[in-house]
């Protein structure tokens, strides 16, 4: 990614935040089960109190990213219907002929659209890029050749 605030298409954000719920949803059942200052009855019980304080703790550092995540955005706003960047939706010709909406994202989910990730082959072939220009990027069975049809709300 560019290193500064990245923009987020509107699918995209929909992820963030569904994840973002069920995450808050899932810590505040396993915080619920946590006794606090009760004492733990045998080695067993302290076991289970230590896995379930070790499982909030890493749902807080997930929500953390996420709520992180959805403040860059908000900076950033929105994606570039000039320039392809991550959150950008590109309608693409490849050399079959066949042209597919996709969206370059840093989720790697299963959505409507056809998601590329920013750091996949085609994925860095297309940051930078403009309507019109051919990128180049590599499969596993070779070399592969996309034309960008068009950016953001055209695509």
């Amino acid at each position: 990614m560019s290193g500064g605030p990245e923009p987020i298409s509107a699918e995209g954000l929909r992820a963030v935040q569904e994840e973002l719920a069920q995450l808050r949803a899932e810590r505040g059942e396993v915080a619920a089960t946590l006794r606090g200052d009760d004492p733990v009855g045998d080695p067993a019980d302290a076991a289970d109190e230590l896995q379930r304080a070790s499982d909030v703790t890493r749902l807080d550092r997930r929500i953390a990213e996420l709520e992180g995540r959805l403040r860059e955005a908000e900076v950033a706003g929105a994606p570039s219907t000039d320039v392809i960047g991550v959150g950008s939706t590109v309608k693409v010709r490849f050399e079959d002929g066949q042209e597919e909406t996709i969206e370059v994202s840093e989720l790697a989910e299963e959505r409507e659209l056809t998601l590329v990730t920013y750091d996949s082959p085609l994925g860095k072939a297309l940051l930078g890029r403009h309507a019109g220009e051919t990128v180049s990027y590599e499969t596993p069975g070779g070399a592969a050749s996309a034309i960008v049809l068009a950016v953001g709300n055209a695509a």
